[in-house]
């Protein structure tokens, strides 16, 4: 029993790993050229929370836990349940929560070294604001691109 209470608080932890999101990945091609004009976006997003039972079962089995410790006898198997379906619900009901999200993005529109025009919509990063006329490169992936400023550098 006590080891599937250790599996059963410690997957839903490990299940939802998030990745690093700075690794490193094959770049398909290279572009340069110069931004052409620049909008940055806002745009807000209202979204309900995903819940995938998860939360619920581990709501319930921690309150049970807790319940199990009051009484003796009949009570104790009362108290048990009894805690174990507030754990549920108190989890549920947090789980079914809407919450806003605001993404902010930037729109460029970049004139390559070639003469043809390329739009491309990415997040904002911070560190990077682009302003027209800057040198950028394009990177084409497998999955995307993304538009990095450029460097003084002997290739």
């Amino acid at each position: 029993m006590r080891n599937w209470l250790w599996i059963l608080l410690i997957f839903p932890l490990i299940a939802n790993a998030s990745y690093d999101r700075n690794t490193a990945r094959p770049v398909n091609k290279i572009v340069f050229g110069h931004v052409d004009s620049v909008r940055y976006i806002s745009k807000e997003d209202i979204r309900r929370s995903h819940a995938n039972g998860w939360e619920t079962l581990l709501g319930g089995v921690i309150g049970g836990i807790i319940g199990y410790q009051f009484g003796g006898g009949r009570g104790q198997q009362v108290a048990t349940a009894v805690g174990a379906v507030a754990g549920a619900g108190i989890a549920q009901s947090q789980q079914s929560q809407e919450y806003r999200v605001e993404y902010k993005l930037v729109e460029l529109l970049i004139k390559t070294d070639k003469g043809k025009f390329i739009d491309v919509i990415q997040d904002v990063d911070p560190d990077m604001l682009f302003h027209r006329g800057d040198s950028v490169r394009i990177l084409y992936f497998d999955d995307g691109v993304r538009v990095d400023t450029t460097y003084d550098s002997n290739y």
